[in-house]
């Protein structure tokens, strides 16, 4: 992709972001302090739909210049990402219920599956040995975008932390697939850079001061897309499922062990809350500003390093992907994540 394409992606997100914000102030889409949030002032929201409509029109740009992304591949990614935002959009002006959006996410989800053709897929490298898994992965693979799409909104608690993430995730995607080598890999690598320019034009926005927060359409939105951009990657090198799974790695045990932590204490899962790890150390540190920098730090410096060796086939992407968990595991039970004893403290 061309400088020039990356620039120009990054200037329209941020100044988009600029006029939600005013559209917010106008609008009245604040979200305002109480006891389960990490914010203290009114704040602005709805600030991710400049990431929304800057990259998806970017990527319906590439549709007609490259004949190297399939039609099938773009309606996935488009549809379903399209839609998460749309009911993300309604929800940040006004609350629908749990039950309505999580039914949109699984329709979205099961959308993107079968464009796809996800039963089809090839055999996934796990241990060293090749597994088919056929039309079992239909699933698997609906539930993983559903989990990805809202954990990335629960993840969406301090400044810059959801924009960061997607921004390193992004760009270690389009390392490990340009590394992997593999015919068609640059579409992945195109639309990868691309969110990376679009986050990027969204992050002086929000971090180290929020001026405006990216809100449930832009959140969801991307959750998805770095999902269904992971799926596609199976068509390349199947190997390259456990990359995503590592550059994803941060917030994936953080939301998973938060909500394992939850249900076993018998909480209502839906319900609103402060316990992650991340807010947790964010109140230890009285700051969101180093807890930020330092999840940026472990995804480029120790869970990047760990998807290109995978990429590279240094390393077994299970194994790999047990190297990554496990610290971050140890992390989220040192902040005791889930804990709701410390929502307060």
């Amino acid at each position: 992709m061309s400088p020039l394409a990356f620039f120009a992606v990054f200037l329209a997100s941020a100044l988009l972001t600029g006029l939600f914000r005013i559209y917010a102030l106008r609008k009245g889409m604040l979200d305002t302090p109480n006891a389960r949030s990490s914010h203290e002032l009114p704040t602005p929201r709805g600030g991710g739909n400049a990431i929304v409509i800057s990259f998806s029109l970017a990527a319906l740009g590439y549709v007609f210049v490259s004949d190297l992304w399939p039609v099938n591949w773009a309606i996935a990614l488009l549809g379903a990402g399209l839609g998460v935002a749309l009911i993300g959009w309604i929800d940040d002006h006004g609350h629908i219920a749990a039950r309505w959006r999580l039914l949109i996410h699984f329709g979205a989800a099961l959308w993107a599956c079968l464009w796809l053709n996800i039963t089809d897929f090839p055999a996934i490298p796990i241990f060293g040995m090749d597994v088919p898994f056929g039309a079992l992965i239909l699933i698997p693979a609906c539930l993983y975008l559903v989990w990805l799409l809202n954990l990335y909104n629960f993840m969406d608690g301090i400044n810059g932390i959801a924009a960061s993430e997607a921004l390193s995730v992004s760009f270690g995607a389009a390392v490990i697939t340009g590394l992997s080598a593999t015919p068609g890999g640059e579409t992945v690598q195109t639309l990868s850079l691309l969110l990376a320019a679009a986050t990027l034009g969204f992050l002086p926005w929000n971090f180290p001061n929020a001026r405006i927060f990216m809100g449930d359409a832009g959140s969801g939105f991307i959750g998805i897309v770095l999902g269904v951009l992971s799926l596609q990657s199976i068509w390349h090198a199947p190997e390259l499922i456990w990359c995503w799974l590592i550059l994803l790695g941060v917030f994936i045990v953080d939301a998973t062990y938060t909500l394992l932590q939850r249900y076993r204490k018998g909480e209502r899962l839906h319900e609103a809350h402060r316990n992650h790890a991340y807010q947790y150390s964010s109140r230890l540190a009285g700051s969101h500003v180093p807890i930020t920098l330092s999840v940026t730090a472990i995804n480029l410096c120790f869970l990047l390093p760990l998807a290109i060796a995978v990429a590279l086939k240094i390393l077994d992407g299970a194994t790999g992907l047990l190297i990554a968990y496990i610290p971050l595991l140890l992390l989220a039970r040192y902040f005791k994540a889930g804990d709701r004893k410390l929502q307060c403290c």
